[in-house]
Order: structure tokens, then C-alpha cells, then sequence
């Protein structure tokens, strides 16, 4: 990291109370953040929770959803599950509680977000198009509503997205150590990381110009039936255009996973989020597992 590598990072996000607590629960928020501070551009890519994969763990495999991984093996099977599906490198992990975001926020003085509808859920009242200040609370519930939302969990990723992006941007102009370190230690119980604190003051100083452009992109599935339970099935073709996005991001050579079968078929539509953020605006542009390889 100290030769400004491109680098990932995991963000898992759990929404059961307090970590620590005997109930792990789920990984609902499961992004894979790549920063690539040569082209100065960040990349978040979200999984949908109701991904299919195998997870092995103590000799037994089970097909899951993947959003199951960290509740089964913690951490480190959760990011195995992750490289196993999308065959890309992940360098470090950050599980944060839902709490523990509401707290972020707030840290840093609330985040500004353009809603992409109208909804109200909890504290969170947006109107579609219209700019709006949210504090950490208001962040939190604008980022777990997902039923009134017509794209789904999908929709929900979207403004989770955007809330990180906002974070991100927030955090890095503090350019104080003395800040950073009120910013951990106010979410300290609602975060694990393998990343020390050292190598976040890192991230902040060598990455921070990589903020400047983010890039914002799904793994698109199609909702599927399997022993009862319903997923979100991707096509190979769509798993190898999101590892190729991530891999081109860190700077690696395309995925020879992902053979061509039947489900080359099927139509792709991950959508695509392009933001540049300059002094004075911002300019969104809308488009619309293989083995984990050695690097």
C-alpha cells in the first residue's frame, strides 16, 4: 500500500444491533470498493445479498446466498465467497453495523445526496431530484428502505452507494489525523476491520485523490426459484464484465474464467454510475463463480 498500489477493499454491511452480539446476522450491504490512486478513481461495485454460491466451511459445503457467508464463517469466508464468485483479489475487509454508518455520518456532518425518487421511510422524507442534507439517522433509513422502492434491492444498493460516496468525499477533505481518529473511535463497537489504523491514514493521504472521480456499478441477477427460496441468479456473461471492471480497476489482467454456456443467453443490464466531482459540481452519467485466480 505504501507504493500506492490499487488496492480493494470489501464493505459488508450488517443490520442486527451492536457487532460483537452472539446473532452475526446477515451481510446485507456486501460492496467490493477499489481504489486506484494512479488514475484517481474509485470503484463500488454491490453484490445482490441473494446472490447464489457454495460456501465451504469446516469441511461441508452448502449452496447459500451470499449474504449467508459471514454468518457462517465470518469474515474471512465472506471474502472468500467474494473472490470465489467474481474472481478478483480482495486485500481488506470492513464490516460496519448499520448503527455504525448512522454514527459515520454524523461524524463528518451529515452527507448530501440527490434522491433518485420520492419516498418517505422512517426519518428519511426525499423528493426525487432534489438535493437534500441528511444526518446520520436520516442516511441510515434512506439507505435500508427497499419495498417502496420498484427496482427492488437493487434501488436499495443504489442510494447505499451514494451515501458511501458521500462518506468517502466528506472524510477524506477533513485532512486531519486528530479528526480520523474521533471519526474510529465514535463507531468504535460497530466496526471490524483487518485494515489498521495506520493503513486508513494511508488510504486518506496517498488514495485521497482518488475520490475525485467514483464509479458505481452492480452485479445484475435474474430473480430465480432454488429449493423454494428465491435468488438472484447472474450469467456468466454478466459475472465476467463486472470482474473485468473490477480487475481493469486494480490494474490486473482479464478473468479466463467464466466459460461461454447457455447462459451467455441472457441479457446483461448492470447499471452504471459515472460521478466526477469538481469544486463547484457534479456530473452523474447513467448507462445502463469462477475460481479465485493467482496474482
Amino acid at each position: 500500500m505504501q507504493q500506492g498500489k490499487p488496492i480493494s477493499i470489501l464493505l459488508l454491511g450488517t443490520d442486527t444491533g451492536a457487532l460483537g452480539r452472539s446473532d452475526v446476522g446477515r451481510t446485507d450491504t456486501i460492496i467490493v470498493a477499489t481504489v486506484n490512486a494512479k488514475r484517481e478513481k474509485v470503484t463500488l461495485t454491490s453484490i445482490p445479498r441473494d446472490t447464489p454460491v457454495n460456501i465451504t466451511e469446516s469441511g461441508s459445503t452448502y449452496q447459500e446466498k451470499i449474504n449467508a457467508a459471514y454468518t457462517i464463517g465470518g469474515a474471512n469466508t465472506a471474502v472468500k465467497a467474494v473472490q470465489d464468485l467474481l474472481d478478483v483479489p480482495i486485500d481488506f475487509y470492513a464490516l460496519v453495523n448499520m448503527g455504525g454508518l448512522e454514527k459515520m455520518v454524523d461524524a463528518v456532518g451529515g452527507v448530501d445526496v440527490t434522491p433518485p425518487l420520492t419516498f418517505k421511510y422512517g426519518k428519511a422524507n426525499v423528493t426525487k431530484g432534489k438535493k437534500v442534507h441528511l444526518t446520520g439517522r436520516e442516511a441510515l433509513d434512506y439507505s435500508r428502505m427497499r419495498h417502496s422502492d420498484p427496482k427492488g434491492d437493487y434501488g436499495r444498493q443504489t442510494r447505499q452507494r451514494q451515501v458511501i460516496e458521500k462518506l468517502i468525499l466528506k472524510a477524506v477533505s477533513l485532512g486531519s489525523v486528530t479528526r480520523y481518529k474521533q471519526i474510529l473511535t465514535s463507531i468504535s463497537g460497530n466496526m471490524k476491520t483487518d485494515l489498521t489504523f495506520n493503513d486508513m491514514l494511508t488510504i486518506a493521504t496517498k488514495y485521497g485523490d482518488a475520490s475525485h472521480h467514483m464509479k458505481s456499478q452492480h452485479l445484475q441477477g435474474t430473480g430465480q426459484m432454488i429449493n423454494g427460496a428465491a435468488y438472484e441468479v447472474p450469467s456468466n456473461t454478466e459475472l465476467k464484465k463486472v470482474s473485468n471492471s473490477i480487475r481493469k480497476a486494480l490494474g490486473i489482467k482479464e478473468t479466463t474464467n467464466f466459460t461461454t454456456d447457455a447462459d451467455n443467453s441472457s441479457t446483461s443490464t448492470s447499471s452504471d454510475t459515472t460521478t466526477s466531482y469538481g469544486s463547484t459540481d457534479t456530473t452523474d452519467t447513467t448507462t445502463g463463480g469462477g475460481g479465485y485466480g493467482s496474482y
